[in-house]
């Protein structure tokens, strides 16, 4: 009778291949779950980078403004002359960086800009071309 007991406690020790199945199929669904709540809080983000971004810019605008008599920067000029010293006409008066480098998107494209306006209130549209990279009705702007 011992015999049987050992025999029947050692098959009785591990686990089956279903029950392996079963808990490596929950903890995958975990996992993919979790991963898919990160990705979409890493797409919020970025919408609000560029929400900030814009704001950012916008203050930096309106400063070039202020210090050259309320002209913004033209079209051809560009978000360029708030980093570099513009060349062509119309010459800033009292130029000075109002930023570092050129500011890019979070997917790694520069900041458009277009002056005089055509969609924002404002005397110039400030945009990102959005996760596509191409001007389309998804761009995100001071609009």
């Amino acid at each position: 009778m011992k015999h049987n007991f050992r025999h029947s406690r050692k098959r009785n020790a591990g686990f089956t291949l279903v029950e392996l199945v079963i808990v490596i199929t929950i903890i995958a669904v975990l996992a993919g779950s979790g991963v898919y709540l990160i990705i979409g809080f890493v797409d919020d983000a970025k919408y609000q980078r560029v929400d900030s971004d814009l704001k950012a810019l916008d203050l930096a605008i309106k400063s070039y403004e202020r210090n050259n008599y309320f002209k913004p920067p033209t079209e051809e000029q560009g978000l360029n002359a708030l980093v570099e010293r513009p060349t062509g006409d119309p010459q800033p008066e009292r130029w000075r960086a109002y930023l570092e480098e050129p500011m890019l998107d979070p997917w790694g494209i520069e900041y458009q800009y277009r002056y005089p306006a055509q969609k924002s209130t404002k005397k110039y549209d400030i945009y990102s071309l959005g996760e596509d990279g191409v001007e389309s009705d998804d761009d995100i702007g001071n609009w």
